[in-house]
């Protein structure tokens, strides 16, 4: 016998459990895991994007807010000059025909490699509780516009900030159905305290996450 089955055997004995109790137990599981009864939350005060702006600040991120998706390029390269930071990204291919040119910025579609510095990406939905970003991998959405460059800029539609994880793991059900290879969520920039507790930032990813907030698309 293995440790694992001894040990599951032992938790078994003490339970109680033979095969008829254990059939109507994990029945009781599984109804439990299909409801997806909600536990404990604190409300929420204040409009969703007021809040996700608010907590996103404290999260190290910076925001700011266009009216339209077309007023993203000029916002982003207002952003990179105040940063002395190249005119130069890598976006998602949905954003691709936006104006960059006009606004003094090359754009290549594709994943991110080392080299680059800048990566515009969007987001699955963003979380208001927590200034969370929620990005979800694919072709469309390659994960590494969000990992490697030392600089990430997002692209987030007002109308996808949900209220909290509860609701963004509903959105993902409802409208993905099967999961993507990756889940990322994004609170900020990259940072850790492994080192005797001295925060640094950029560790694993990172340096700066810049969030475009769009009222209309």
């Amino acid at each position: 016998m293995s440790s694992r089955a001894d040990i599951l055997g032992r938790i078994r004995a003490r339970l109680g459990r033979d095969e008829d109790n254990a059939r109507s137990g994990r029945a009781a599981m599984e109804a439990h895991l299909q409801a997806r009864p909600c536990g404990p939350r604190p409300s929420l005060v204040g409009d969703l994007v007021t809040r996700f702006r608010e907590k996103s600040r404290l999260q190290s991120s910076s925001v700011e807010e266009t009216a339209t998706l077309a007023e993203v390029p000029v916002a982003v390269a207002r952003y990179l000059a105040s940063h002395g930071l190249p005119l130069s990204v890598v976006c998602w291919p949905q954003f691709a025909g936006l104006a960059w040119k006009p606004a003094g910025i090359e754009a290549d579609s594709r994943a991110a490699l080392g080299s680059d510095l800048v990566g515009v990406t969007g987001c699955f939905c963003a979380l208001a509780e927590t200034g969370t970003l929620m990005l979800c991998s694919g072709p469309e959405t390659p994960a590494t516009l969000s990992l490697l460059p030392e600089t990430h800029i997002a692209i987030v539609p007002a109308g996808r900030i949900v209220a909290s994880m509860e609701e963004a793991w509903d959105l993902a059900r409802s409208e993905l159905g099967e999961l993507p290879r990756a889940v990322n969520f994004i609170s900020g920039p990259s940072r850790t305290g492994d080192i005797e507790q001295t925060i640094v930032i950029g560790a694993h990813g990172p340096y700066r996450v810049h969030i475009v907030v769009v009222h209309s698309l």
